[in-house]
């Protein structure tokens, strides 16, 4: 009988399983023929080979599918938190929209600024609720971590190295700096 295997780089061994002949002689257990347990030997150690690669690609394709899984989930949560903050910064869209209709002949400055502050107040409510906080370090001292220096000028009012004015506030995610604060920085005189 041969045995085959659906490896293709393995050669088909024969494997003889036809019963022993009784000749009546008692043959010792310990007695059996050299090729023959050679040849089991290779059919036990060939089927065990069969179960290792089945079992790895089995681990292979379960690790590929974890991943795309993983990839598409990592996407939609991008998509879902995206949405969230697009849908608030909608509201201030609206607002800046309403600002824009309001009738010229009728409106005051009085009024265009009290409706351009309450649109800033939404927007930073919605920056709040995101977690972007505003650095504005005016007075305070300079820190290259989060501050970029524009300029540096003396002042015998100021301790060195403190925040004169803040050109451009800065925003970090997160503790994680989005852009820094543009300072102007005091000197010695």
């Amino acid at each position: 009988m041969t045995n085959k295997t659906d490896n293709p780089f393995e050669e088909p061994v024969e494997i003889d399983v036809s019963a022993p002949s009784s000749t009546g002689d008692d043959e010792e257990a310990g007695d059996a023929d050299p090729a023959v347990l050679e040849s089991e030997a290779v059919a036990a150690a060939q089927t065990e080979v069969a179960k290792m690669r089945e079992a790895m690609l089995r681990m292979q394709a379960e690790t590929e599918n974890t991943r795309k899984r993983l990839t598409r989930e990592l996407e939609r949560s991008r998509r879902l938190a995206l949405e969230r903050v697009l849908k608030d910064l909608l509201q201030v869209r609206d607002s800046l929209e309403r600002g824009l209709e309001v009738d010229r002949e009728s409106a005051t400055v009085d009024s265009l600024l009290e409706g351009q502050a309450l649109t800033l107040k939404m927007l930073d409510k919605v920056m709040q609720d995101h977690h972007l906080e505003q650095i504005d370090p005016a007075g305070e001292p300079f820190d290259p971590e989060l501050h970029e220096a524009m300029t540096v000028l003396p002042s015998p009012e100021h301790a060195e190295n403190t925040v004169l004015e803040v050109l451009q506030k800065g925003y970090r995610l997160h503790d994680r700096l989005i852009r820094p604060a543009r300072v102007v920085v005091s000197s010695k005189p």
